[in-house]
């Protein structure tokens, strides 16, 4: 999962170093873009860790015949949401950049990148329930293989259609989201031969799909509604921000890619926790279900002390590599140093929540990201900017995160112990 998702953001990173070659205005106009592709995601990641959830389940109580069906519903159920999403978005982003703050001059860069990118979505969700799902089943190495191979292609074509390379037209930022949506186009077929022909995972069969969809969405949802959350935090950051100018919304947009690529660390690691819970809980080997937790999150807590150090040492260089506007790279840097302050403690959050859904208990999670995004988070920010402007936003931030990981830390814990004790007796 390091391998994978980090070569994820680093596809998205180098994304950005090629949109930063066009422009400010063009970095700014993707920073805009984060809200909603974040939320389309978030819908594909909820789904995914609903399939994960009865997926590892079913897994350990050894019932493959239930596993395969549960795969293939996941897919059907994904590909006909993430379509009607698709649509729907397509003719209605110009609004939701509106509503954002994007101006005259940025609308239109944000509109053409995003109508583009939604063709590739249907792909991209497919692809991350086929990951979730091939790991819960017991396949842990292949999809960062075949994740790795997506980022890749990204990387290769991208800079083909923006810079109108090899014969190709020349489309700016458009072209970035086109090599998305052609390199997920590749990803959709990988996933697609690998769980047919390789590990023979799917059903063929649509007997139960209702009863499989309410399994599914019984995490999934309130899953989808958790990832949801996050994104309308990002969204009233990037309003906050855009009152401050746009070099400091293109310094936010670059310096998040920086710090994703550390952060996927973290994530890669509550990632492979949740199938490793799911599978331990079903056979009922509480030992191991705790020792994964506590070494999780201390390796978090360890990786996000090192993260730090690096970026503190390293911000303004990094920064400069992708856009050396001096405006730029101040607000780049600003963020740089006070967000990650709270990286080890995200991860500990983000292993105590896809805990929570592995076990199938999907309400903590969601009562936790709306105390993080809406609660506690959009009090702390507004304040924060009154106080110290942009600084302030990224100051209630992080101190948001660091109330939420500690809530986290001790409600699985509590809840673990309950649960030992319920099935224990």
């Amino acid at each position: 999962m390091v391998l994978g998702l980090i070569s994820v953001m680093s596809a998205q990173l180098i994304e950005t170093v090629y949109i930063g070659r066009l422009g400010t205005n063009e970095l700014a106009a993707l920073s805009f873009t984060f809200p909603l592709i974040m939320t389309f995601q978030g819908i594909s990641m909820g789904l995914g860790i609903g399939a994960s959830s009865v997926v590892a389940r079913n897994m350990g109580l050894g019932d493959i015949a239930r596993v395969k069906l549960l795969i293939t519903h996941s897919f059907v159920l994904v590909l006909l949401l993430t379509i009607v999403f698709s649509i729907i978005a397509y003719h209605n982003v110009e609004a939701f950049f509106r509503l954002l703050g994007a101006n005259d001059l940025i609308l239109p860069l944000t509109v053409s990148y995003m109508q583009t990118w939604l063709w590739g979505l249907p792909f991209f969700s497919v692809a991350m329930i086929g990951s979730t799902v091939m790991r819960a089943a017991g396949d842990a190495v292949t999809p960062g293989y075949l994740m790795t191979i997506g980022s890749g292609l990204h990387i290769f074509i991208a800079p083909i259609f923006i810079f109108g390379l090899l014969g190709a037209p020349e489309l700016g930022l458009p072209g970035a989201a086109l090599g998305f949506v052609l390199a997920r186009f590749v990803s959709f077929l990988s996933y697609g031969w690998v769980i047919v022909f390789k590990d023979h995972l799917l059903a063929f069969s649509l007997d139960g799909f209702l009863r499989s969809c309410r399994e599914v969405l019984h995490v999934g949802l309130p899953a989808v509604a958790s990832n949801l959350i996050m994104p309308i935090s990002m969204s009233v950051i990037t309003r906050l921000l855009a009152g401050h100018g746009t070099a400091v919304v293109a310094g936010y947009g670059v310096a998040s890619r920086i710090e994703s690529m550390l952060m996927m660390i973290i994530f890669a690691l509550s990632m492979s926790v949740a199938p490793f819970v799911g599978q331990n809980w079903g056979a009922t080997l509480f030992d191991r279900v705790k020792m994964a937790l506590n070494q999780a999150n201390g390796f978090a807590l360890i990786w996000g002390l090192i993260s730090y150090v690096i970026l503190w040492l390293s911000a303004r260089f990094l920064v400069s590599l992708i856009n050396d506007d001096p405006a730029v790279v101040q607000a780049a840097v600003v963020y740089l140093l006070i967000m990650p302050l709270a990286m080890g403690i995200m991860g500990v959050m983000s292993n105590s929540t896809a805990s929570f859904n592995a076990l199938g208990k999907p309400l903590p999670p969601l009562i936790i990201s709306f105390l993080q995004s809406i609660v506690i988070y959009v009090p702390l920010v507004l304040l924060g900017d009154y106080l110290w402007g942009y600084r302030g936003i990224y100051i209630g931030a992080a101190v948001t995160v660091s109330l939420l990981g500690v809530v986290s830390w001790i409600w699985i814990n509590n809840t673990l112990a309950k649960g030992i004790r319920q099935r224990s007796s």
